[in-house]
């Protein structure tokens, strides 16, 4: 019996000579692309420096604001620390006590985690007076007073009073009042603007993946609806939004209206290089009643932890991208809940992992084992297949396709069945894909070399960097494209070559795909590079053990000789194959009847 487990000669120098050209290419572009990157570098920093919101700024735009007329006040608990700025009366440092900031000095989570500091947020009311002026409370020097857990701006506008009174809170809360009298004297507006920019801090290791998850998050429809929004440009005017936040990987700032906020649109813009990975503009309306502005608010600053979100009952938990409908549910209750399960035994997070693929392994059993049984069944009915061929040689590649299927319909194998275990794993591959990046009791976890399962490892460390991988090579995500690629040698030998010219070959894809894996994973969370590591490792000593010790190739070729005598029934899916394959014969017959009437 004739078999092909591997890869042929000419194969073997068709791939190697595309991994060469690929990488050739790559390094090829490597300089141009570095210089491209080092003028981009400085213009954002240029324009970084422009953009900056400084004190000395802000008394260009307030004259009257001295170094001496600004104060600060400062309030704390276990789970926050906030700091207040007279200059606008605004919050201008919160520092999350129970967690710490990457520090790629050090190469380790040390720092204080500050989701605001050094005026990388900046908010404000503005309306107009009955002259036309604009007035923006950001401009205002605000007088603080503490009482407790709380502390009260006050500042004084032609005789109006503006007070912005802020409660701290257990569970990541500020509340916040906004109080006036007076400015109905000076206003006639029944609305004013709330102007909110936010720069958001590079605080994990993996400067990329942090910078695709922050963006717009709000609610509305009172708390059922939730949306986000990476886009340039967002536009809710139709809408009130409950709450707007900007949501970070792990953490999030968010303020809520009790009455909401109207006409809301805002923008952002990537930042390539720097403490800073995007800057965020919103804006909306809140109303005012008779001219004065009696609003309330509520500030969270929060970690992105999945039972605390839930906790508050605003739908707050949408933040964590986990996934829509049956991926979102999956990692909600199953792969979340199974971790916590195997967490709870006191073994530490990379083994918590190897056991969750375990399990789903286990899950997933019986349908492998159905794949692997077709595998052999195709391997022993191979030979009449390239008998087949070899008689058709020179015969219509139709007629030899629809003769191919003819002999695993006697045999009663459903190529169709293969492609079974392949759609199984793609929603958990998605499910994974959001769970290892977003879960938090992953960040900080380290596992051998890897320092956080949520970022890359990046032991081998290059000396310049490469396209689409960057400066670094990861370990795990090689080791995982290393047994990718032994498994499909394992499985691709019962692939049947493409008949028709000018078809690709398809074996060829198949082991290109774990080489562009690689670029994938190299960037990606190391704990999913683990997770599909021993995934497939798995799935290689099944094959061994399935192949050696369970299926009896001769019982097999036994059960296929049975098959073959009993009377066949064509199914729906077969029967369209044959109509579908006839129908295309016949337009080939027809168009070669049609060129010969024309000779």
């Amino acid at each position: 019996m004739q078999q092909n487990n591997g890869l042929d000669k000419s194969q073997i120098i068709s791939f190697a000579v595309l991994c060469l050209v690929l990488f050739g290419f790559m390094f090829y572009f490597q300089n141009k692309q570095s210089q491209e990157e080092q003028i981009k570098a400085e213009q954002q920093k240029t324009e970084q420096v422009k953009n900056a919101v400084k004190p000395s700024q802000a008394n260009n735009i307030n004259p009257n604001v001295t170094p001496n007329a600004i104060q600060t006040a400062n309030l704390s608990n276990k789970e926050l620390k906030v700091e207040f700025n007279s200059l606008g009366g605004q919050v201008s440092k919160v520092e999350l006590a129970e967690y710490k900031a990457y520090d790629h000095k050090t190469d380790k989570a040390d720092l204080p985690l500050y989701l605001i500091t050094k005026n990388n947020s900046n908010y404000g009311f503005q309306f107009k007076d009955k002259t036309g002026k604009v007035v923006n409370t950001k401009d205002l020097v605000f007088s603080p007073t503490l009482n407790g857990n709380a502390v009260t701006m006050t500042a004084n506008y032609n005789g109006a009073v503006i007070q912005f009174i802020y409660t701290l809170l257990p569970k990541y809360t500020l509340d916040f009042k906004v109080r006036t009298q007076g400015l109905a004297k000076i206003t006639s507006d029944n609305k004013a603007d709330f102007i909110w920019d936010y720069n958001v801090r590079n605080l994990e290791k993996g400067r990329a993946q942090e910078q695709s998850h922050s963006e717009f998050s709000y609610a509305f429809n009172n708390y059922e609806d939730y949306d986000y929004d990476g886009r340039a440009t967002m536009e809710e005017e139709k809408e009130t939004l409950n709450w707007i936040g900007v949501k970070q990987q792990f953490f999030a700032s968010v303020i809520e209206s009790k009455t909401g906020f109207t006409q809301s649109k805002g923008n952002q813009e990537t930042i390539e290089e720097g403490e800073y990975l995007k800057k965020l503009n919103y804006e909306g309306f809140v109303q005012m009643t008779g001219s004065e502005l009696n609003q309330d608010f509520t500030w969270y600053f929060m970690p992105l932890d999945l039972p605390l979100l839930k906790s508050y009952d605003k739908n707050f938990d949408e933040i964590l991208p986990l996934g829509w409908s049956f991926i979102g549910a999956m990692n909600r209750y199953f792969f979340i809940p199974m971790y916590n399960i195997i967490a709870d035994w006191g073994i530490t997070a990379g083994w918590v992992i190897f056991l969750m693929t375990i399990i789903v392994k286990l899950i997933l059993s019986p349908i492998m084992y159905k794949q692997h049984k077709l595998s052999a069944m195709m391997r022993v009915i191979r030979p009449e297949i390239d008998e087949v061929n070899a008689k058709l040689k020179d015969a219509d590649p139709m007629k030899k396709q629809q003769a191919t299927m003819e002999v695993y319909r006697k045999a009663g194998v459903n190529q169709m069945a293969g492609c079974l275990p392949a759609l199984v794993q793609i929603p958990i591959f998605y499910a994974l894909f959001r769970f290892f990046p977003n879960f938090i009791d992953l960040r900080g976890q380290g596992f051998w070399f890897a320092k956080d399962l949520t970022a890359y490892d990046d032991l081998i460390k290059l000396p310049f960097k490469v396209p689409f991988l960057g400066d670094h090579l990861s370990v795990f995500a090689i080791a995982c494209t290393i047994v990718i690629l032994i498994y499909t040698i394992m499985t691709s030998g019962n692939m049947q070559q493409p008949q028709q010219e000018g078809m690709p070959n398809m074996k060829v894809l198949m082991y290109i795909f774990p080489i562009t894996f690689l670029f994938f994973l190299n960037t990606s969370a190391s704990g999913l590079s683990w997770y599909y590591f021993v995934s497939n490792a798995i799935n290689i000593i099944i094959i061994l053990v399935i192949k050696y010790l369970i299926l009896d190739e001769k019982k097999i070729h036994a059960q296929i000789q049975a098959n073959k005598e009993k009377p066949k029934t064509e199914g729906k899916f077969q029967k369209r194959m044959r109509e579908m394959m006839e129908k295309a014969q016949e337009q080939q017959k027809y168009q070669e009847q049609q060129k010969n009437k024309k000779k």
